[in-house]
């Protein structure tokens, strides 16, 4: 089953202002998640997940799994890694659920909250 990473495509992080302004971050931080996934992980652009205190954001959910809202990302590669590693292994749990000692390091004090699926 797929585990997908919703990617708020309009995040700017503090700063952002400051810099060109060619792209938001969460355009950033999403071309680099988008370019490392495969298998079981997917990808889709929000514009606006309502975490806008806590740019770039976040969601990794699948289909009767529980899902998470993750913020606090930095457009860069490592912070782009960690977040598809963590995504495969949601993918991987039957539960959504992952123990902390798997968790990518990149995503340790990331997490906003969680979701409860749905009930069928």
């Amino acid at each position: 089953m797929t585990t997908w990473i919703t990617i708020c495509d309009t995040c700017k992080r503090e700063g952002w202002d400051q810099t060109d302004m060619a792209r938001t971050d969460g355009e950033a931080l999403a071309a680099l998640i988008e370019a490392r996934v495969a298998g079981p992980v997917a990808t889709r652009r929000v514009s606006c997940t309502m975490g806008c205190e806590r740019a770039c954001n976040i969601i990794v959910q699948g289909k009767g799994k529980i899902g998470y809202s993750l913020g606090r990302f930095e457009p860069t590669e490592e912070d782009a890694q960690a977040i598809v590693d963590y995504a495969a292994k949601h993918a991987a749990s039957d539960t959504g659920q992952v123990p902390f000692r798997e968790w990518p390091l990149g995503v340790k004090g990331h997490f906003v909250s969680r979701h409860i699926p749905l009930p069928e």
